[in-house]
């Protein structure tokens, strides 16, 4: 046995390998997700013809459950990270998540089976491979962690640039059933890219983790407590716009195709994340100051969507949005790491993305019944925008609670390591 320390590499060719399989899970995962209005628009088809009543919140509440429950299940998926491990972690998330989608096939016409198989079953593994492939960064890389958390987190807008054109293809070409059956072998890709998610700390990790279940230090930083109330509350109409997109623009501009307004997204989003990840390695930007103005400008924006006279400025939206998006995305890591540290972050990020179901999980639903009441997406989209703009203004609170909190978990990670010499770690 030997005592080493373990700073994260910043480099080398594992380091680099981590980082291409963390941009394909994000991507798999949330190109998918992102996507789900090309499906909404046909699965919202099916129902009608099946005469099911509420057609358009039932197919939203599909996709909605599958992302609530990606983020309700991180605090789960958290502590099964630092239980069982990264690797093993994510390999059970892309069984569940490939089994979710390929069951689902077998249930297109009953949209009950459906909350249980495309929203629980995928939205299980979708989480458990998550959460861990955002951890696992933080073991890798340190002086250009935001850089590399906004690569990994721009894998979902490279995948949301191709996602609504592959899928419509499919969908087009083999129907709904067998549609799923192939994303569902897609997915299944995770369980080989959870190979690559080898910790360096791993023995640091499990020897902390059996003293307790829980990492209690993190809910002492009262920085971190604001953080994670106000970022839900913000998100209540965050996930309308890529729900509802594709159905409001066959509306409002029938001749024009609204998959176009997904790629606009997907394409600056990658940027923002990419250019925001870069600023946010730079100490004299402060992230959450950037997080702020993004919440604000992307609850403005959708709020523009409903008033928006022609297509072409809806595309500009769109492209604003995307990059804000981004910016947003990319922090969440950084974030975390500076408020509660290497050895918090792993259930910091997890809490919080729970926190975080509950409003990605209601809003689509409610924007849909709202508009089967109503029949239009005025009074959604409106609504939709209120909700980032009031948490944008109020993550403020956190600068009224001294700077130094966030140091008192983050001092702790620098323990020894202990390996075997030729151990696998």
């Amino acid at each position: 046995m030997v005592d080493l320390e373990c700073p994260p590499p910043d480099g080398g060719s594992r380091a680099w390998f981590v980082m291409l399989g963390s941009f394909f899970v994000n991507g798999l995962i949330f190109g998918l997700m992102n996507c789900y209005s090309v499906i909404y628009e046909r699965l919202q088809e099916e129902l009608r013809n099946d005469n099911v009543s509420g057609a358009s919140s039932k197919a939203a509440l599909v996709g909605s459950l599958s992302i609530g429950t990606t983020f309700f299940l991180s605090p789960i998926a958290g502590i099964l990270t630092d239980r069982i491990g990264v690797r093993l972690t994510t390999f059970i998330g892309g069984l569940f998540g490939a089994s979710g989608l390929f069951l689902s096939s077998f249930v297109v016409h009953k949209v009950e089976g459906l909350y249980l198989t495309y929203g629980i079953l995928f939205g299980i593994g979708a989480s458990l491979a998550y959460t861990p492939s955002l951890v696992i960064l933080g073991h890798y890389f340190e002086r250009y962690l935001g850089l590399v958390n906004g690569f990994v987190t721009a894998g979902s807008s490279v995948f949301t640039m191709i996602m609504p054109f592959f899928i419509y293809y499919l969908l087009t070409t083999l129907g709904l059933s067998n549609t799923l059956r192939c994303l569902s072998a897609l997915l299944a890709c995770l369980t080989g890219i959870a190979l690559l998610f080898k910790p360096t700390n791993q023995a640091s990790i499990q020897k902390k983790q059996m003293k307790s279940l829980f990492n209690t230090e993190i809910w002492k930083n009262k920085r971190y407590v604001v953080w994670a109330t106000v970022i839900p509350l913000a998100l209540f109409g965050y996930f309308v716009p890529y729900v509802h997109m594709v159905k409001f623009v066959s509306i409002k501009f029938p001749k024009h195709d609204g998959k176009i307004l997904v790629l606009c997204l997907g394409v600056t989003s990658g940027f923002g994340r990419l250019m925001f990840g870069r600023l946010a390695d730079n100490p004299r930007f402060n992230r959450i100051l950037l997080q702020q103005v993004a919440f604000i400008i992307i609850g403005s924006f959708t709020m523009l969507i409903v008033i928006t006279p022609t297509f072409f400025l809806l595309e500009g939206i769109a492209l604003l949005m995307g990059i804000f998006d981004g910016c947003f995305i990319s922090l969440l890591g950084p974030i975390a790491f500076d408020l509660t540290g290497h050895s918090g972050a792993g259930q910091a990020i997890g809490f919080l993305l729970g926190f975080c179901s509950i409003p990605l999980t209601v809003g689509p639903p409610i924007a849909g019944w709202l508009f089967d009441n109503y029949g239009s997406y005025d009074l959604p989209f409106l609504l939709a925008g209120i909700p980032p703009i009031v948490g944008g203004l109020a993550l403020s609170l956190i600068r009224c609670f001294p700077a130094d909190e966030e140091k008192k978990c983050p001092e702790k990670e620098r323990e020894v390591v202990t390996l075997t010499i030729d151990g696998d770690v």
